[in-house]
């Protein structure tokens, strides 16, 4: 969680450095000569770093003038943060940062059509201190909420963040229940989710990144995921559009719970992938769609995963499982070139081999030709060579029990060793070899 930390502390601390212009107008109140005095005191104080002689007469306007310009608040949070930075004395410190955070409060009771700008502003304020204080993680919390209430999709990213992080902080001292922390994560993610559609290519990968950490953050909290609300919460907004975000946030979801088999990760997926292309999504619908027997498009999967893949045993392994669905599908000499094609990328891949030795095994009764025994019995020969290099010797010994007899090989005029010709579809040649007597 170090990592997160890090960048939360970097996107805060960019989000407080956001500039808020004053309104047009000052209201000097009725001792106007001294409160011209007083801003003009304390915002010097404040250009000179001098922060502690900027408190008496900003703090005298904030009680004589407190609508004399949004200005005094927002550069009365920037004076009693500097002063809560450097405070080494923890109850000062505190008193600085309550100041803070009180002047937030005063600021919204002035500037009451400021509020949702102001209250996000005052989450991200107490976000900076209170981030490592447990005692604190709470009340944090309820701000950020009352934030996300007023502001929604319109929240700053950076602040959404914290957001999770709080979420996440307060789960570990048990302060939320797992169907809270789902059901803010869900808001969440779909405020980022509204974000991406109409950001730039930049801003996308920025929104991408934080979307990522608040995926990440409810990893974290290990809460358990129940498959029926993803489906009914999130399955909807899925539902007739292409949003990458939120399929991703669906299927991650889907992949905690173990709902993999839902036809809602299948969608999700499908979405990520035609977006995103990958070799694992690709893998993914490939097994999905084989398992829901739907070949045609499994097949058309797993050889875009193993376009997508620079990994030879990874291409291997792709091949291999075309090759199984054209097996069942009855096309073995497409099956066999498949599983071929497997062990150009992967020499060494056994389940290629034993998938070709059970294609010959199984083609007996059709490839046989009842002339000759020897010739006919030559097909569990090739599926024993086969079985062989994949080192599966339960498929060799069965494969040896149906090879021709001495005594038809002695009828027939034959030799052991000599060169046979298997033929049909499978057109090999092997060494002519005797079952074990029994």
């Amino acid at each position: 969680m170090k990592m997160i930390t890090k960048i939360l502390g970097a996107a805060f601390f960019l989000s407080l450095a956001i500039g808020a212009s004053a309104q047009n107008g000052w209201n000097w109140g009725e001792q106007v000569d001294i409160a011209k005095e007083k801003n003009v005191l304390y915002t010097d104080a404040k250009k000179a770093k001098n922060y502690k002689a900027a408190l008496e007469p900003l703090n005298w306007l904030l009680e004589n003038t407190p609508d004399l310009n949004p200005s005094i608040y927002i550069n009365g949070i920037d004076i009693y943060e500097e002063l809560a930075k450097k405070e080494s004395d923890p109850a000062k410190k505190q008193e600085y940062i309550q100041k803070g955070l009180d002047l937030h409060d005063k600021r919204i009771e002035n500037y009451p059509d400021d509020e949702a700008d102001i209250i996000e502003r005052k989450a991200i304020y107490g976000y900076s201190f209170y981030k490592k204080n447990k005692d604190k993680y709470f009340d944090v919390l309820q701000i950020f909420q009352k934030a996300f209430e007023m502001n929604g999709a319109d929240m700053n990213r950076g602040a959404l963040v914290a957001y999770m992080d709080m979420v996440y902080k307060n789960y570990l001292y048990k302060r939320l229940t797992d169907e809270e922390v789902i059901n803010t994560y869900s808001g969440i993610s779909e405020a980022l989710s509204e974000q991406r559609k109409n950001a730039s290519e930049s801003e996308r990968k920025k929104i991408d990144n934080s979307s990522d950490l608040v995926d990440r953050l409810l990893t974290a909290t290990k809460v358990e995921i129940s498959c029926d609300f993803v489906e009914e919460k999130l399955g909807p907004k899925l539902e007739g559009g292409e949003d990458v975000n939120m399929a991703k946030q669906i299927f991650r979801l889907m992949l905690k719970g173990k709902c993999i088999d839902s036809p809602l990760a299948l969608r999700a997926a499908e979405v990520i992938q035609n977006d995103e292309p990958t070799y694992s999504v690709a893998k993914f619908l490939g097994q999905k769609n084989s398992q829901n027997e739907n070949d045609e498009k499994a097949i058309e999967f797993f050889q875009e995963a193993a376009s997508l893949t620079d990994d030879n045993v990874e291409k291997a392994e792709m091949y291999v499982s075309i090759a199984r669905i054209q097996m069942k599908n009855g096309q073995k000499s497409t099956s066999r070139n498949s599983a071929r094609r497997a062990l150009s990328f992967d020499p060494s891949h056994k389940d290629a081999y034993k998938l070709i030795g059970d294609l010959y095994m199984s083609s007996f009764n059709e490839c046989k030709e009842e002339k000759s025994q020897v010739n006919d019995r030559a097909i569990f020969i090739a599926a024993y060579n086969e079985y062989r290099k994949a080192g599966h010797s339960a498929s060799m010994a069965a494969a040896k029990a149906q090879f021709p007899s001495i005594e038809d090989i002695f009828n027939e005029n034959m030799e052991e060793g000599q060169s046979i010709t298997v033929g049909c579809w499978i057109n090999v040649t092997v060494a002519l070899e005797r079952r074990p007597a029994n």
